[in-house]
């Protein structure tokens, strides 16, 4: 089995930056929700404008959990000795890909066929 020590360090690494932006990201929130329960009556702008907040601020932290816990699941991976393994098919994921996208976990013919199942799915 290849080293992957150094792409074990660059996962650890990713996961320390996710979490940080999370932090980031619900601590610059609450000054908004503390502004929003002081004034019951607001401008319609001014709500519109906190709601596209809300919403985009709730879109980013649901990529960034959804990028921690891949993350997450290749670092297990690595702990257990299967990290470079295919979910799927259990075959080797090519070295390139696994340095572009440490944390993927599918190789490129069963990542494929999830975006080709995905596709025909909706």
């Amino acid at each position: 089995m290849a080293d992957f020590t150094e792409l074990y360090e660059r996962l650890k690494k990713e996961k320390i930056q996710i979490l940080g932006k999370l932090d980031q990201l619900i601590a610059d929130a609450q000054p908004q929700l503390e502004r929003r329960e002081g004034s019951p009556f607001g401008k319609r702008e001014e709500e519109a404008d906190g709601a596209l907040q809300l919403e985009k601020r709730m879109a980013l932290e649901v990529r960034l959990r959804a990028s921690l816990t891949e993350i997450e699941h290749a670092l297990q991976k690595y702990e257990t000795g299967t990290y470079g393994l295919c979910d799927s098919c259990g075959k080797t994921i090519d070295q390139a890909r696994l340095e572009a996208l440490p944390q993927a976990n599918l190789c490129l013919n069963c990542k494929a066929s999830q975006a080709k199942d995905a596709k025909g799915t909706r």
